[in-house]
């Protein structure tokens, strides 16, 4: 909180025309007046400089590792908040994502997520959840792409990662996309520490998994796989051992 804080402070000049146009952005009828590389433009200048005010330090890796055609899905480890103002600032291309039903309406995170269009999913429900599996699926033939936290919360453990859950791959595998995993590395320390003190967070994008290799597999293997493959990138760049974050 303290360096979210820090953030406002030092852009509060500029706070208010941002909030204005993310909230212009979002609405259903200008959808079609501001494209996706216009509402995608506006958060990527939004995170960098608020990343730059908070003292963080973003370091991102395999950039070249990302497909050459649009239309995949990205699957990370998840740390926090912080984590997608990792992807606004050094994915460069338009991503949607998918995030659970009890932060669909939390400040900030509503209006973002109705400037990209993200799917709200409630876990609790197997119709609703499986009609967002579809509607991604979809959406990722048709070209889009979308980051997808398959652990389901956030680790409270730092860099251990948390189980990744098989269900949360069956939108790749209707949509026989590429899955990048991503490794994201002491992003937690950004808002989860009470410190305000320069810090560095990291991002790998991961060697994808192509739908051929992946054909015929059962979701809970796939899992198995692309945590490997995140778990074995922290175990090689993490700085230092993580801390565990108090509830």
């Amino acid at each position: 909180m303290e360096r979210i804080i820090l953030m406002v402070l030092r852009l509060i000049y500029k706070v208010p025309g941002w909030w204005a146009k993310i909230c212009r952005y979002g609405k259903d009828e200008n959808f079609e007046k501001y494209d996706e590389e216009q509402r995608y433009a506006l958060l990527q200048e939004v995170t960098t400089r608020a990343n730059r005010a908070g003292r963080v330090m973003v370091e991102c890796y395999g950039r070249e590792n990302l497909p050459k055609e649009n239309g995949y899905i990205l699957f990370p480890n998840h740390q926090g908040l912080f984590d997608t103002l990792l992807f606004f600032e050094t994915h460069g291309r338009f991503t949607s994502f998918v995030m659970k039903k009890e932060v669909a309406n939390a400040l900030l995170v509503k209006q973002i997520a109705r400037m990209v269009r993200a799917k709200a999913m409630d876990r609790s429900d197997v119709r609703q959840s499986m009609t967002v599996i579809k509607q991604v699926a979809e959406e990722v033939k048709q070209g889009r792409n979308y980051i997808i936290f398959a652990e389901g919360t956030r680790s409270r453990e730092g860099n251990k990662l948390l189980n990744f859950k098989g269900g949360a791959f069956k939108s790749a595998v209707y949509a026989k996309c590429p899955i990048v995993p991503v490794a994201i590395i002491d992003s937690y320390k950004a808002f989860d520490i009470h410190s305000i003190k320069k810090m560095t967070a990291q991002i790998h994008y991961l060697e994808p998994l192509t739908y051929e290799e992946y054909k015929g597999m059962k979701t809970v293997e796939i899992a198995d796989i692309v945590k490997s493959r995140i778990e074995a990138a922290i175990e090689q760049y993490a700085p230092e051992k993580s801390e565990s974050i108090a509830n």
